[in-house]
């Protein structure tokens, strides 16, 4: 590995360190669920390490609790991720010109709501070696937590189970706080999203709206709103830096 390869890794690696906590906690809570559920532990593990999905796979044991059919769970999955599309989408303009369809394919599959918050903000072009270290504490404690979770499920108290379960908001919003503080914009960003966010789960004419179609449109709402009054110009000059970097 190159030098310029390995500094790009060691980059993304060390601001995934404090999401791979923060999953390990909430996959623990997960990989509980789905041993009370009935699923083996096994099974739990082999969920999380090709799903890597927190609401999606909470739903997905909800389903095969309740003896859904696969189109149910097809169904139901899709509305919850559904966003994953909208950062993809967004992600598809921030990286490396030089990498290939199937490495740009690989790098969608630790997508998530916080790998994008981290990779959004960074001002260079996003490489395959970035995302790569990025991702790899994230999955780890994914995987990591969902196992233990799973192993020593009934062990730990309701409450301390239902603490657990938080962890990811306070993550979250120790990833947006910072950014916060140095732009106006996103400051308008966040409340706009709390306030059309509440509207849709305390106005009971949205109460059918899923929780994955709600980030969806609030994403489309805030986005459109920002882009109009206050849109990014795009910086003369801007070059691919660190291209040497791709995988």
């Amino acid at each position: 590995m190159s030098q310029n390869k390995k500094e790009a890794y060691q980059k993304g690696f060390k601001l995934g360190v404090p999401i791979g906590i923060g999953y390990f906690s909430v996959s623990f809570a997960f990989g509980m669920m789905a041993v009370a559920s009935g699923l083996s532990p096994g099974i739990a593990l082999a969920i999380s390490m090709t799903n890597v999905t927190s609401a999606g796979q909470f739903a997905g044991i909800q389903v095969i609790a309740a003896s859904g059919t696969f189109l149910e769970m097809a169904l139901t999955t899709l509305m919850i991720n559904a966003r994953y599309f909208l950062m993809s989408l967004a992600l598809s303009q921030k990286v490396s010109k030089k990498l290939t369809g199937i490495q740009r394919a690989l790098m969608s599959f630790c997508v998530t709501d916080e790998i994008f918050a981290v990779a959004s903000m960074e001002e260079e072009p996003i490489t395959g070696w970035y995302w790569l270290g990025l991702m790899t504490m994230p999955y780890i404690g994914w995987s990591g937590g969902t196992l233990f979770g799973a192993l020593i499920s009934g062990v730990l108290p309701k409450s301390l189970q239902d603490a657990l379960g938080i962890a990811l908001y306070g993550m979250f919003i120790a990833i947006i706080i910072p950014a916060a503080k140095h732009s106006r914009p996103i400051v308008m960003s966040i409340l706009l999203a709390v306030g059309i966010s509440c509207i849709l789960y305390y106005v009971p004419v949205f109460k059918q709206i899923s929780s994955g179609f709600a980030v969806i449109i609030v994403t489309l709402i805030v986005a459109g709103i920002m882009a109009y009054i206050a849109p990014i110009e795009e910086e003369e000059g801007y070059k691919e830096e660190g291209e040497a970097c791709s995988l």
